[in-house]
């Protein structure tokens, strides 16, 4: 069993914070940066890169490809020598994705481009995650893919090469195994041509897939019924900046609009790549204001009221603007996450216990959840279920409410390990 961390109080901000912070770079650029700076000739250095378990993950994961990687994180730097597209594992070689679902689905497709016969595993909450609707579309590109343990979760073997360059892909689980197919795509010779088959969530993920892939010379074709990717490799660049975390920037947002305070972030503007990014423009139909100046993006604080919202294609700040949406004055629900319910947690059960346990009334549905509003939260000790996303949300509900306790807070650590040293410079 492992060690949990204990419990952490959470204080509430004497005043609204009036803050500006700098947050750490983005979990999903760096991991996509990493796998085409890898399978890219020469070296890359990437500025700004991420440092917590699920990067080190990927990192760990490149470097059995025969990359080199020297990682220097007081400096947020990655140094990359590429493997110009030979995928480089050993025959046997077992490939550890830990708890990280960006590195378990985006690798399987690079290993498929070799003849060798490899092993990829994972934390059994990652074994936990469905992988078959990729292994369907691996086998449809000639690849040999059986999952010992039955099911279709890790381990799950692997043996290519991929002998096609035409398959359809299931996107109504998960984009990354669209986007895992796309980064193989560039030295499959003639390239990948990928049929979307069902409805796609996450779609902003695809498109920040094609934007990192571009910045490494690849050529690719993004259209809502297919994916092509030319099969001329990637070329090298000798530096890709990695914006802040848009995911991580949400909780910051979220502070300044239930707490009356002000909060910028520094780096995300109009111009990220990132689909989160849009979670302050949601906090200003709610009743925040928003404003973006220079590549920074302000959040103020007011009055909220509830919303409606789809957020499929930003799915990991739901359990933000549920946080938020326990302190409105009306209602809000959020539909089009059902596929929430097989990331690290049930995303929508766990939102909706914690809310309940913290005294607000809120109800889940097949894809969604409503969160009813207008009565005050109490403190609770919450309940993280190993979630980073569930243990960052609810720290900030701490914020505004006496009394919350976060169970595991160590857990922040897959995504973000200095959450709540940032949390406590809004206190300044």
């Amino acid at each position: 069993m492992e060690q949990l961390s204990p419990a952490l109080d959470i204080k509430p901000l004497e005043v609204p914070p009036r803050v500006t912070v700098r947050l750490p770079g983005s979990k999903s650029i760096t991991n996509r940066a990493l796998v085409c700076a890898a399978l890219a000739p020469g070296e890359t250095t990437l500025e700004g890169a991420l440092f917590a378990d699920d990067t080190d993950a990927m990192v760990t994961a490149v470097r059995a490809l025969g990359a080199e990687v020297s990682c220097h994180s007081e400096e947020a730097v990655m140094r990359i020598r590429g493997t110009a597209g030979v995928v480089g594992t050993s025959t046997g070689a077992v490939i550890d994705a830990r708890m990280s679902g960006t590195t378990g689905r985006f690798l399987a497709p690079v290993l498929a481009l070799s003849e060798r016969p490899v092993t990829l595993d994972g934390h059994p909450q990652l074994r936990a995650r469905p992988f078959g609707d990729l292994a369907d579309s691996l086998r449809q590109l000639g690849v040999h893919v059986d999952f010992p343990s039955g099911g279709d979760g890790l381990p799950m073997q692997i043996c290519g090469p991929i002998r096609s360059d035409e398959a359809a892909v299931s996107t109504d689980r998960s984009s990354q195994f669209l986007s895992g197919l796309m980064l193989a795509g560039p030295l499959v010779p003639g390239g990948l041509s990928l049929r979307i088959n069902r409805s796609a969530v996450s779609w902003s993920y695809v498109e920040m897939t094609a934007a990192v892939m571009r910045s490494f010379g690849a050529v690719v074709a993004v259209g809502p019924e297919a994916v092509h990717v030319v099969g001329d490799g990637y070329t090298p660049v000798e530096s890709y900046a990695v914006e802040p975390d848009a995911s991580a920037a949400s909780y910051f947002w979220a502070a300044a609009a239930i707490t009356f305070g002000t909060v910028a972030v520094e780096g995300l503007g109009a111009d990220s790549i990132q689909g989160d990014a849009r979670f302050a423009s949601l906090l200003q139909t709610m009743g925040a204001s928003t404003e973006e100046v220079a590549g920074c993006t302000r959040v103020t604080g007011g009055p909220l009221q509830g919303v409606d919202v789809d957020l499929a294609d930003m799915s990991d700040t739901a359990p933000t603007l549920a946080v938020a949406a326990s302190l409105a004055s009306t209602p809000t629900t959020v539909r089009g996450i059902g596929f929430v319910r097989s990331k690290e947690s049930d995303r929508i059960a766990a939102v909706v216990s914690e809310l309940r346990r913290c005294g607000a009334a809120a109800q889940e549905f097949d894809d969604g959840f409503t969160v009813v509003g207008g009565t005050a939260p109490v403190g609770a000790r919450v309940r993280t279920y190993d979630d980073h996303r569930i243990a960052m949300a609810f720290s900030v509900l701490g914020l505004v409410v006496p009394g919350i306790r976060i169970e595991d807070p160590g857990c922040v650590a897959k995504t973000f390990p200095g959450f709540y040293e940032a949390l406590e410079t809004l206190r300044r």
